[in-house]
């Protein structure tokens, strides 16, 4: 009889799992990692016992890395004895706790000062440890929403339907006296109609619309509560984006989508957006930058769909381009460098950086024209002098716009050339557009064509498509959001970044010292 012998995962584990697991670096480091006083602002000094905010934190980042659900988690938590021994070597039988522990330490987070901390925790690890330098790569990639892409008829009577559930029970009698369509916007279901006839597709159309506006012109000059406020405004926003009305008053689908139309009153921030110009989809983009040397991601941000690389980027390059410590503006001796494809090559993204005097490792886009005529690249650009030289050495002078921006008119000087067929078949000649940050771009252009700047792009900027396939390996939490609305979504793809940071952490042998630091171990 071993009548201990299941009494601690500690002794059962070690041994059998690899000293640079992600289970054993929690098992060594979760108390360093995630001391009692990082959470102090998340709970009262009194009150009932609560399950150890360490405990919490170790399943919160094993529950991201392996695509769990919450339920899912805190059963692996009961029954795997990997999990126990990462959360500081519990013995077999430590009590487990309920899901709805997780969405409260969530919740708790999300209304701190600081709802990032862990993710946050993870970079300040690796800079004591000297893994955080001032090289960057930026990527981002689809994060597909949790809800269904709705059409337009959908779209009408769940927003209809939404504002009917916000409004107290006076106000929705009035909203209901103005509908006219006889539909009672009680059920998601859709009208039980012939969807083979225009006919009667058009009427429906036409007839939700017109109890949508009804409801709306019911609410004009109230003073209404938040709840409602938003449930019209986002029915004005869904009737404004498809329909038109006809020279006959009648409302139908418009031949156009909107710009930022929304694909869901589920999830009203969720876009349609674009990776490639063959690759769609629904829903969000995470946006990370990672240091290419030890692979760590340091920044991470979520957007909705159809948002630019670009646009987040000084966001996730903050610590480079504003350092707050004495220790980080020591470190501006050390140049700083950014690495992009071409999506990051914008005109304003490219100057921030050249102003803040990093290094620009970002493709831009090669100039091209339709039918493989003259590109802008052919023409011979001269800003100080403010003027255009084009492939047959006539020169137009650089007419300003109020924006820093102009162009080059060749008017008439087109219609005698002899390159004309290569050119242009515009009537009034070609013209030459001159951006607010021709210069950055132009600068850049030059530089992905040079094959020593290649060599270093090539060697660098892969690392972070790496880093992309390991926060989306899994489908569930990964390629696919676990929850709606972007700040959720964004907080567990910071979250997600930190369960990757740890492990990367491990890979690379980091540890806590004696003074309270961390070092790369040796040997």
């Amino acid at each position: 009889m071993q009548p201990g012998l299941l009494s601690s995962t500690a002794g059962f584990c070690e041994g059998r799992l690899a000293p640079n697991s992600v289970y054993a670096v929690l098992h060594r480091e979760c108390g360093a990692l995630f001391p009692d006083e990082m959470f102090a602002d998340l709970f009262a000094e009194d009150g009932r016992r609560s399950v150890p905010p360490m405990i919490v934190a170790v399943v919160m980042v094993l529950q991201r890395l392996e695509g769990l659900s919450d339920r899912e988690a805190v059963e692996r938590f009961a029954f795997d004895v990997r999990w126990k021994y990462a959360a500081g070597g519990l013995d077999f039988d430590h009590p487990g706790f309920v899901h709805t522990v997780l969405v409260d330490m969530r919740a708790r987070l999300a209304a701190s000062a600081r709802p990032d901390r862990i993710f946050e925790r993870t970079v300040e690890v690796a800079a004591q440890a000297g893994l955080v330098g001032r090289r960057r790569v930026l990527d981002s990639a689809p994060v597909y929403d949790a809800v269904a892409t709705q059409d337009t008829i959908t779209l009408i009577r769940s927003a209809v339907r939404g504002l009917l559930r916000a409004a107290d029970h006076v106000l929705r009698a009035a909203l209901r006296a103005v509908i006219s369509s006889g539909d009672a916007y009680t059920s998601a279901a859709k009208p039980a109609i012939d969807w083979t006839d225009p006919a009667e597709r058009e009427a429906l159309i036409d007839s939700r619309a017109r109890d949508g506006f009804a409801v709306l012109a019911v609410l004009e000059g109230r003073v209404l509560g938040q709840e409602v406020d938003q449930a019209a405004r986002l029915l004005a926003i869904v009737l404004g984006q498809d329909l038109e009305e006809d020279d006959d008053g009648v409302f139908r689908i418009a031949r156009k989508v909107a710009r930022d139309r929304v694909i869901s009153t589920v999830d009203p921030e969720a876009r349609y957006g674009h990776k490639t110009v063959r690759r769609s989809f629904d829903g969000y983009k995470g946006h990370v930058a990672e240091d290419p040397d030890s692979e760590i991601v340091t920044a991470t941000a979520v957007t909705a769909g159809n948002v630019g690389d670009a646009e987040p980027a000084a966001e996730l390059l903050d610590d480079i381009l504003h350092p707050a410590t004495p220790a980080e503006q020591a470190e501006q001796a050390e140049q700083a460098e950014v690495y992009g494809d071409a999506a990051y090559g914008t005109g304003p993204l490219l100057a921030e950086l050249a102003d803040a005097g990093i290094e620009v490792m970002v493709k831009v886009q090669a100039a091209n024209a339709p039918g493989g005529r003259f590109s802008k690249d052919a023409f011979s650009i001269d800003l100080e002098a403010g003027q255009v030289t084009c492939p047959n050495q006539v020169t137009a002078v650089i007419r300003s716009h109020r924006d820093g921006g102009g162009a080059a008119r060749f008017r008439a000087a087109c219609a005698t050339c002899p390159l004309a067929a290569h050119c242009t078949t515009a009537k009034d000649g070609r013209v030459i557009s001159i951006g607010p940050h021709e210069e950055h771009l132009a600068r850049g252009r030059a530089r992905s064509a040079d094959p020593a700047w290649l060599a270093a792009y090539r060697a660098t900027r892969p690392k972070v498509e790496r880093k992309i396939a390991h926060l989306m390996r899994r489908r569930h939490g990964g390629r696919r959001a676990r929850m709606r609305g972007r700040a959720k979504i964004a907080a567990d793809f910071s979250l997600l970044a930190a369960a990757v940071n740890i492990a990367r952490l491990g890979a690379l042998g980091v540890t806590s010292t004696a003074g309270g630091n961390w070092a790369i171990a040796a040997g």
